[in-house]
């Protein structure tokens, strides 16, 4: 037993350290090669005063820092909303898109691309359509007024087909020499438009929603009782559940309006820390984020060094995650999932 503890203490630490380390190894890949060691003393060199190469500050500061964090915290985020989808839902297929939020926001972004190529502009435009896109979800579903989990998800499934069609729509519309391009190529998910100043936006909402669920992480293991027995225990289901949807759904919608709409993040990841913590979502959110952080931070350099052009990130996530995860149910049968 003492063994066992041991080990997934060690695991623990393990996964903890690992977002960090995948940040210093891989801030420093690219076509300008920069070891670990020196990626580490030019990022500590705000802090140390030590001269190091100007071409490496450029390289690591100005283009590759901005994308390592906004990868961690997608990465992360889009884990802890899949893992609190998850749990609300009691059903492992569920995803960051299952209110419909995702698609929502993927509509402001292409809409407002249509009219401008500000950053700043995309990114409130895509949060505000997936706020109402879960506004929407929660009237037609009814949450809060008794009516059943299920109701929700269905109308999450309304939302999201009609904002599947009204991004169609707006691509049917768009110039194909200006703007249908780079609807397209925003669709697929990238990192490449990171800025210090989308983060600043974007950023502190996916704290806000990542630090409600991680606060509420114990609590998600009551959502898979009934309702008498949750109140027994001096619990509010009804308002548990709006605010785990609330929190998850402003990290969604964040996430898409600062690179586009990014799959299987949320859905793989958290079957990741189920197969190495069991079922209990005290541990498997927080091993999830780091996790989450580190493929994504992964997936984004692979997307940016492995060749002259750049990939599309959801290429990637779909590519590695879907052996991933048919190896994953081959392993259990899917008994844990």
């Amino acid at each position: 037993m003492k063994q066992m503890q041991r080990n997934r203490l060690f695991l623990s630490i393990i996964i903890g350290i690992l977002p960090a380390a995948a940040a210093v190894i891989c801030v420093g890949i690219g076509r300008y090669h920069i070891s670990p060691w020196e990626s580490l003393e030019i990022l500590l060199s705000p802090i140390t005063g030590r001269e190091v190469d100007p071409q490496g500050i450029s390289a690591v500061f100005n283009v590759r820092l901005p994308r390592i964090l906004l990868a961690l915290a997608v990465g992360a985020g889009l884990s802890a909303s899949g893992t609190a989808f998850q749990a609300l839902f009691s059903n492992p297929l569920a995803t960051p898109d299952t209110l419909g939020v995702a698609t929502g926001a993927s509509f402001g972004a292409v809409f407002a691309l249509l009219f401008t190529r500000n950053i700043f502009v995309v990114q409130l435009a895509a949060l505000a359509m997936g706020l109402l896109a879960l506004a929407g979800t929660c009237l037609i579903g009814g949450a809060g007024r008794g009516r059943g989990i299920l109701m929700v998800v269905l109308g999450g499934m309304v939302v999201s087909a009609v904002f599947e069609a009204l991004v169609s729509l707006v691509k049917f519309v768009a110039d194909p020499e200006e703007d249908l391009p780079a609807i397209t190529y925003w669709l697929m998910g990238s990192m490449s438009r990171a800025t210090y100043r989308g983060l600043l936006l974007g950023i502190p909402l996916i704290g806000v929603g990542a630090g409600i669920l991680f606060l509420l992480r114990w609590r998600l293991n009551i959502l898979s009782l009934q309702e008498d027995e949750a109140r027994a225990l001096g619990l509010d289901l009804k308002k548990l559940r709006l605010l785990i949807m609330a929190a998850a759904t402003l990290v969604t919608a964040s996430c898409v309006s600062l690179c586009g709409k990014i799959g299987w993040v949320g859905l793989l990841i958290p079957h990741t820390a189920r197969m190495l913590y069991g079922s209990d979502n005290r541990r498997i959110l927080p091993a999830g984020m780091a996790l989450g952080a580190s493929f994504m931070v992964f997936i984004d350099t692979a997307s940016r060094a492995a060749t002259a052009s750049e990939i599309p990130a959801s290429i990637l996530t779909a590519l590695i995650g879907a052996p991933f995860f048919i190896l994953l149910l081959r392993k259990t049968g899917g008994a844990r999932l």
